[in-house]
């Protein structure tokens, strides 16, 4: 580890969150006028302040050569001190605890959408803009850091890489040089953003509203500035525009790079993760259609239809938007749902869970053993869009699929241990871990009944799951810090 390319990499994004900061402080100064342009100018100038001092601590450092373990841990600590830089005016203007406030915008940052914010319908219209925006660039830095950081981190980077997207697509890189890749994600992400937001407008919502749940919905992050979230609009036809852009957000942006940069349409068709990706969603929505058929009376068959595959795509694609009180709902939905966020979206995309490329290798790889039991001589590999899964891919989609059972178990006992009870501990920890959102039990409309201990436990759970368990645990490993 070399500290000083550590803390000339990490002044960067400090400096993006008090830019942030400072253009959201004129922007309530001249638009919404709201008495928060203060603490926003406060924010920006300690966290300006913090990434200066970081600059002219390694300002003669060049950074030529970035090792895979300088790489890791900035990775990790930029979420970290951009989580707590943006909290600041979250702490200024909600007067909530420190620790509450760097939950909500870890939870921002990392584009879980899990709150401890109440009364939102009140709150400051610019304040709430900017918790918005806090998503809209997490959803970026995800997919910034997943498919253009990684493959520059030689070794170690491909290594994680390997396990997001396994088979021969693990090389295979957006365009040669890493600002290339990083000026297409900025487009794509903003022409996906400026669609969902025209289509919010055109389907009745206000500009200021379309503008910012088109934040959220692209970066399958799942804020809204209403208590209620989407059931705020009481619209079928919002929820389906909604439907469309998380399941966008959901999908690899190098495909949408192929499709909307190279006009390779069909090449949506032809990914297997983005198949089996869209059938889930078919099957398990047809399956809560007819539940809540038999379950639930609604006043129209179409409104069951659309509150029934809103919500299974919100926890899919780990968005976490509502439109209704789930608590009404048979107790099974939950957990159904709960299962649902666990599959996850596509690999290189903004969503969370375990993503849909490593429950393909994981069914074929339980497909290939039980297949071996009956006929022990024989030879029957696995394989991912027709290529042959190396031994190591295998490997490492397994130890992932380990460490997510493990650390939820082992994250819901420790909540536990604060005076949770076990299915409000558990949707909780599942809600951060696949960087969802929304939970049940106790945390079913916010988390404001977890102690503080509780919240610095979720807190952890929102960075292993976004930074996908390997960055964090593998600074915990002393051969980590061996060179």
């Amino acid at each position: 580890m070399r500290l000083k390319t550590i803390t000339k990499l990490l002044a960067f994004p400090l400096a993006w969150i008090a830019f942030v900061q400072f253009a959201f402080a004129w922007l309530n100064v001249f638009l919404f006028q709201d008495g928060t342009g203060t603490h926003f100018f406060f924010s920006a100038f300690l966290v300006g302040l913090v990434a200066l001092a970081f600059w002219a601590f390694s300002w003669r450092t060049q950074l030529n050569k970035i090792y895979p373990q300088d790489g890791l841990i900035f990775a990790v600590l930029t979420w970290l001190l951009a989580g707590l830089g943006a909290a600041i005016p979250i702490y200024l203007v909600t007067e909530v605890s420190w620790t509450d406030a760097t939950f909500e915008a870890i939870s921002a940052m990392t584009t879980t959408g899990a709150t401890i914010l109440v009364g939102l319908d009140d709150m400051p219209r610019g304040f709430l803009l900017y918790r918005q925006f806090l998503q809209w660039l997490g959803g970026l830095g995800v997919v910034i850091f997943v498919v253009a950081v990684l493959p520059m981190l030689n070794v170690g980077g491909m290594r994680l890489l390997v396990a997001e997207t396994p088979g021969p697509v693990k090389n295979d890189k957006i365009v040669p040089r890493i600002g290339n890749a990083t000026r297409y994600l900025w487009f794509i992400y903003l022409i996906l953003t400026a669609s969902c937001a025209f289509s919010y407008w055109l389907a009745g919502m206000s500009a200021y509203d379309a503008i910012a749940h088109s934040f959220t919905t692209v970066s399958t992050g799942g804020f809204s500035v209403y208590d209620s979230s989407m059931g705020h609009f009481d619209s079928s036809l919002i929820l389906y525009v909604a439907n469309v852009f998380m399941v966008l957000g959901a999908i690899s942006f190098n495909l949408h790079y192929r499709g909307l940069i190279k006009r390779q349409w069909r090449q949506y068709w032809h990914d297997e993760e983005t198949r089996v990706f869209i059938y889930l969603i078919a099957v398990i929505s047809f399956i809560f259609i007819a539940y809540l058929t038999i379950s639930i009376t609604y006043s129209s068959a179409s409104e069951r239809v659309a509150q029934s595959i809103f919500h299974v795509i919100s926890f899919m694609t780990s968005t976490g938007y509502g439109a209704t009180d789930l608590s009404t709902w048979p107790a099974a939905t939950a957990l159904m749902l709960v299962f649902t966020s666990y599959l996850g979206g596509c690999a290189g995309s903004t969503a969370g869970g375990n993503k849909i490329v490593r429950d393909i290798i994981t069914f074929k790889i339980i497909r290939q053993q039980l297949f071996l039991l009956s006929h022990p001589h024989a030879v029957k590999a696995v394989r991912y869009q027709k290529q042959l899964v190396s031994p190591s891919v295998l490997s490492a989609v397994m130890a992932f699929m380990f460490l997510a059972a493990s650390m939820s178990l082992l994250l819901t006992i420790m909540l536990m241990a604060t005076g949770t009870d076990f299915w409000t501990a558990f949707t909780a920890v599942s809600a951060c871990l696949n960087v969802l959102g929304p939970g049940f039990g106790e945390v079913s409309s916010n988390f404001i009944p977890i102690t503080d201990a509780g919240i610095w436990i979720l807190n952890l759970a929102m960075l292993l799951g976004r930074l996908e368990y390997f960055t964090i645990i593998a600074l915990l490993l002393p051969s980590f810090w061996q060179r």
